[in-house]
């Protein structure tokens, strides 16, 4: 933890020179729509992050906002249909738009999101152009777990654990293709990172599928494994999309999440390997999914280290 440090360090102090020379374009998009049933259907996760005064912040770490934040909405029309799965699935359509519509050359793509659902959307803006034609994405999925089960072999019934099971195309198919994304992700295009919470039956797909993955000890060491993944990766697709779930942190870094698991990397740790992930010039999306927000925060953990994980990105940016 104490190299990963001084490699961060390192790479801040170098891009702090770099800022001068040329800002890094962001684009950041809010996406409060997860589909969970029970609970208020926006989630406030993405406004506590902004309301850190992000847009301020992206600037001081050499970032230059493209356009105003974004903030996804259903339409009117769209606010007439009924339930969440399915108004989830239209947000992310919205979403998507949204993504594509700042797609530029050298661009980082911020999402702000509920939760691991609102990926649906981040993949589809990514994948397709204005006229739909379509590019190979890869995900990379760091989280404490899979989210990798289906309704046959979920223990809680939760969809926020199947959005990646969803995007590869075993489960659930109207609601990928209502979110946009026609054609789900080859296995050969997701990696995942930082698991160590799989139930039973989940633990057995990633057997059978013989998932690609590092483990949080890659991400503390910056490894050769995580190099190597992300390498093989760029190698096979056009862009890559890293999607965080906050809850892959150290849980004293979110002491509000209502499930965080052991022996998690440092934001710190976690930003040294997005700096990493993201010199690499295909590597042009961050998403940051469910950050305990304001009465679940009340000192400001969860967000400083969800904004420690943004500078990280927008850092390795200016290093290519």
């Amino acid at each position: 933890m104490k190299l990963n440090r001084i490699l961060l360090a390192a790479v801040l102090s170098t891009s702090l020179t770099l800022t001068a020379n040329a800002a890094v374009k962001v684009d950041v998009i809010k996406n409060p729509y997860g589909g969970s049933r029970n609970v208020p259907e926006l989630s406030t996760n993405p406004d506590y992050i902004q309301a850190a005064g992000l847009e301020r912040l992206i600037g001081e770490w050499g970032g230059e906002l493209i356009r105003p934040i974004q903030d996804i909405r259903l339409t009117e029309e769209q606010e007439r249909q009924y339930g969440e799965w399915n108004r989830m699935a239209m947000a992310n359509a919205n979403f998507a738009d949204a993504v594509r519509e700042g797609l530029q050359d050298g661009l980082i793509t911020i999402g702000l999101e509920a939760n691991c659902n609102d990926l649906l959307g981040m993949l589809a803006g990514l994948k397709y152009d204005s006229d739909g034609n379509a590019r190979r994405v890869g995900l990379v999925f760091i989280d404490a777990h899979g989210d990798f089960n289906t309704p046959e072999t979920t223990l809680s019934g939760m969809l926020g654990g199947m959005p990646v099971a969803v995007a590869a195309g075993h489960a659930l198919h109207n609601i990928r293709m209502t979110a946009g994304l026609a054609e789900p992700l080859p296995m050969s295009d997701i990696v995942w990172g930082g698991v160590r919470d799989l139930d039973p039956l989940e633990a057995d797909r990633f057997r059978e599928h013989e998932v690609q993955q590092f483990s949080v000890q890659d991400i503390r060491e910056l490894s050769a494994n995580l190099r190597t993944q992300m390498d093989d990766l760029a190698d096979r697709v056009d862009v890559i999309y890293v999607h965080i779930d906050m809850d892959v942190l150290d849980p004293a870094e979110v002491p509000g999440h209502d499930l965080a698991v052991t022996d998690g990397p440092s934001s710190e740790d976690l930003a040294a390997a997005l700096t990493l992930m993201f010199e690499n010039p295909k590597t042009v999306a961050l998403g940051i999914a469910s950050t305990p927000s304001f009465n679940l925060d009340p000192d400001g953990v969860s967000r400083q280290a969800a904004l420690n994980l943004i500078e990280g990105a927008i850092r390795g940016a200016q290093a290519r």
